[in-house]
């Protein structure tokens, strides 16, 4: 039995949807344990693009069964809307997918709240995604969320959806000058509920049999580490764990049973919206990287922000995860770099520091100090043995996991499957097959 969990190692859109889509082939069951449909992760397939924002990316591969846990927020119209298109694209989840029955629903007005709130901060924004996540997390940790098993029984969901509405209607008149619209509202989430019965299940019972016999579990997180809610850097951070523990609390999965924890990096460093970035790029050399590394949005479009590696996060990454292998993506944006910049180590007021400040407005303020690398001005992607890699490349893989001491398993010189390196004799090696 191997129970892995995948993070992003960094602020997230690391490219873990393809690593857990190639992964995938070697697990049973593919897990979401976090997060909702914020976080979109892209998947190449048969000449496809998917981009995936709930339902896990092992999903992809016909013969695996994929589980969203509770600690996911749900939206049905964007759940609903996902297996759709999947089905529409020739990819059947049916008797395959399940949904937990303690997942907590997303409604249009944690989405009107959550716009509402960006707009009162001003200058202070967050760079939320206004899809309602933050919302819909203050209502769960508030005691006064629905979750998907309330779906389920029309007379209770009404009862309960009514006394929910009557508070955020009066809070949104009290401090926006507005009431929520929710006309029809109720009728139309008991319609979604009918649709998503059939996927409902207890996903923590189904992980536990399927560890009690045998088979191989894939936790898929969303996000980043630098956005988890307790040890990212707040308040510019998403509304979940995104850490490896959010795969025991987002699945019911105990974390004595979790074998090994991917950490997946870019090559570079890129966050979405606003708070501190140490290791950014001036913006004519970060355009020139977001051209090449096609570094927008997959839900939202917005452009990346994009930064030298920074190694100072990673080291705090993997000690937070206890990360066991890493996964580099997006090696071939390098191809032409002349010179490569790796931060390791930070100042702060001229004094060097060894811990990730806790508070935004330090980290904001540090000094990275570089490590000065040549490029290999050759093309990578395309190379599926790691000797094949240009000595340059390799000397820059090796110092990134001499200084982390963490293996490096995987290596992606591209977006599609087969553009991937696995080194042999690593961790990660042995649970392919």
């Amino acid at each position: 039995m191997r129970a892995v969990v995948v993070v992003g190692a960094q602020w997230g859109d690391e490219g873990k949807g393809k690593v857990v889509d190639y992964l995938a082939a070697s697990f049973d069951y593919i897990a979401r344990c976090q997060g909702g449909h914020n976080a979109g992760h892209t998947v190449l397939w048969n000449g496809k693009r998917f981009i995936l924002q709930l339902v896990p990316s092992g999903v992809l591969r016909p013969d695996k069964k994929a589980v969203i846990g509770a600690g996911v927020v749900v939206d049905p119209h964007a759940f609903l809307a996902e297996i759709d298109a999947l089905a529409k694209a020739g990819v059947d989840v049916t008797g395959r997918l399940f949904v937990s029955n303690r997942a907590h629903l997303i409604f249009p007005y944690h989405r009107q709240l959550d716009q509402a709130a960006e707009a009162v901060r001003a200058e202070s924004k967050i760079g939320t995604t206004s899809r309602g996540i933050g919302p819909a997390y203050e209502d769960k940790m508030g005691r006064r969320g629905l979750r998907v098993a309330d779906l389920l029984d029309a007379e209770g969901f009404r009862r309960k959806l009514e006394v929910v509405l009557r508070e955020k209607s009066a809070i949104s008149e009290a401090a926006y000058g507005q009431p929520l619209d929710t006309a029809g509202l109720v009728e139309s989430y008991l319609a979604m509920g009918e649709r998503m019965r059939g996927f409902v299940a207890d996903t923590a019972a189904i992980l536990w049999r399927a560890a009690d016999e045998g088979q191989s579990l894939l936790f898929e997180g969303a996000q980043g580490t630098m956005l988890d809610i307790d040890h990212g850097t707040y308040p510019y951070v998403t509304s979940s764990s995104a850490t490896s523990g959010g795969a025991s609390t987002g699945l019911g999965f105990p974390p004595t049973r979790i074998t090994d924890v991917v950490g997946v990096t870019k090559a570079y460093t890129t966050r979405v919206g606003n708070g501190p970035f140490p290791t950014e790029m001036p913006e004519l050399e970060a355009g020139e990287v977001r051209k090449l590394g096609a570094e927008f949005g997959a839900v939202t479009g917005r452009p990346r922000r994009c930064g030298w590696l920074d190694l100072m996060v990673l080291r705090y990454a993997v000690r937070l995860n206890g990360i066991t292998s890493l996964v580099v993506t997006k090696l071939d944006v390098f191809d032409s770099q002349r010179e490569i910049q790796v931060a390791v180590g930070y100042r702060y007021k001229g004094t060097p520091i060894d811990e990730m400040p806790a508070e935004a407005e330090v980290l904001g303020r540090v000094t990275p100090e570089y490590r000065t690398m040549p490029g290999w001005g050759v093309q990578t992607s395309g190379i599926h043995h790691p000797e094949s890699l240009p000595q340059a490349a390799r000397d820059y893989l090796h110092f990134i996991s001499d200084q982390l001491g963490v293996e490096i398993g995987m290596i992606s010189t591209g977006p599609e499957r087969d553009a991937t390196i696995i080194r042999p004799g690593t961790r990660l090696a042995s649970w392919l097959t």
